[in-house]
Order: structure tokens, then sequence, then C-alpha cells
């Protein structure tokens, strides 16, 4: 027998999984869970972590939230599932803990849950997404769905033009759940580098302005990840960002290198 494919074989992955349930002590990544409504999220949530239902209410907010644990290759994550959203630009409570928590709770890694029988729908989410963050899994689940209805995909094309991982998945036969462990892990830890697909501003001038903003946000919040994104919403006016770095909520986040601190931050950033 040969054991050294054995070790690599994906049910050798899965074996390496241990769901913590709500134990989320002495994390080493924070996961968060995005995706539209009725994409599979809970399911997703469901089998890293081995809970059912653990949910509450963010911080000063009538959203329900989901938190939960696993560990994998000698790493604990904690899994943060957020709201159910169809875009991030804050025209809804949903949308504002989710883009709040992506912005200013910089995860580790974002796994973005994607229904594959919908996909040009659920792909305006993940392109904001990317123009958020760096690390992003892209889980394209409901996969048994697409083939049902005769759909094809190809992720491999997707993967190449988005720039980060996509892994198809059918998460109700926990189909795909090795695999999405296996890029979890590798872009946390940094293994897997990603090239995120950006949007490029046809208007010279919007190009010109965004350039020029970055900057100043880079000079003056040196460390940021997500300046450009930072740059665009001050461009249109969002008062929650500016908010932010009129009472030097940037300058907390990129000052602050300890988890637990940065946790703290999230949860006072949230409670308004």
């Amino acid at each position: 027998m040969n054991t050294h494919n054995c070790e690599t074989c994906p049910v050798h992955n899965v074996s390496n999984l241990t769901k913590l349930g709500i134990n989320m002590e002495n994390f080493d990544y924070v996961v968060a869970l995005a995706g539209n409504p009725n994409t599979g999220k809970s399911t997703v949530f469901n089998n890293l972590t081995g809970l059912r239902q653990h949910t509450g209410n963010w911080p000063g907010k009538t959203v329900t939230r989901a938190e939960g644990g696993f560990q994998f290759n000698n790493s604990k994550y904690k899994l943060v599932d957020l709201p159910g959203t169809y875009s991030l630009l804050s025209t809804s409570t949903d949308e504002e803990v989710a883009r709040d928590f992506i912005l200013f709770g910089q995860p580790d890694v974002t796994v973005v849950v994607v229904d594959a029988t919908r996909l040009e729908r659920n792909l305006n989410l993940v392109l904001q997404v990317l123009e958020i963050t760096d690390r992003v899994v892209v889980c394209l689940n409901l996969m048994d769905e697409a083939r049902r209805h005769n759909l094809s995909v190809d992720e491999r094309t997707l993967m190449k033009e988005l720039g980060v991982p996509v892994v198809p998945a059918a998460a109700r036969q926990k189909e795909g759940m090795d695999n999405l462990l296996k890029y979890i892990d590798e872009v946390a830890t940094g293994k897997f580098v990603c090239k995120p697909f950006r949007t490029k501003n046809k208007l010279k001038d919007l190009s010109r302005a965004v350039s020029s903003l970055s900057k100043m946000i880079d000079k003056e919040f040196p460390g940021l990840p997500n300046s450009r994104w930072v740059a665009l919403r001050l461009l249109e006016g969002d008062q929650k960002i500016i908010d932010a770095i009129r009472d030097d909520e940037l300058g907390k986040l990129t000052r602050t290198g300890d988890k637990k601190e940065e946790e703290v931050f999230i949860e006072e950033s949230l409670n308004e």
C-alpha cells in the first residue's frame, strides 16, 4: 500500500479537522463566513464547527450572529458567520455588520459562500469583498443543485480570473469540505498568496482621486491593507467611514497587534 498517497487524500485531510463547537479560546486565526442569503452558509458553518445552533445578537444590533471554533493542522480557528447579505454598501443593518467586520475586524480569511446555480448574481458580493481584503476563499456551494439543472461551472477559470481559491462544494453532503479546509489553512498561514481581481476605474479623474486619497490614507494609517476601499467609500460620502477616521478607529486598528485587543475593538466598533 502506498501510504504516502494515502496521507494526501481528502479523507486524510478531513481527519485533521477537530470540531471545537463553542470552544474558541486561544485561537490562532479568525475566519469570516460571508454570502448571500440561502447559499448554505449555515451548513458550512455547522460542518466545520459541529454546532447545530449557537446564535446571539451583534452588540447593539438586532442581527443574529453565530460563532464557533475548529482546529485543523494544529491551528485553532474562530469562525464568525456574518449576516447573509447581497452587498457591502451599508444600506441595511445586515450589510453594515458584514462590511464592518470584514473592514475593521480584518479576519485572517474571508470565506464567501456562493450559489453555483446563481453565480452571476452572487459574484457581486465576491467582487466587493475582494476590494476590501486580499485573503479570500470562494466556496462554490450547491454544486449538487447545479448538476441537477445541467449547469457546469469551470472553477479553474473562475479561480484564475478572481485570483483566489475557488472550491466546488455541496455542503449538505459534506462534499468539498476537505478542499475548503485546505485552502482556508493555506491562505491563513500564507502558503497560498491571493492575487485578487480588482475593478478598474474607467474614469481617469476618479482613478486619480482614489490613488491620491489612498496614498494619504496609507501615510496616516500605515499597515492598513484596504486603503483603496476606504478611499472609495470616502469619495462616496460613507458617513461610517468618515466617522471611523475622525474618531481614530482606523488608527486603533493599525496600532493593535494583539488578537484579544483586536477582538475587543471589533466589539466596540459594532456597538453603536
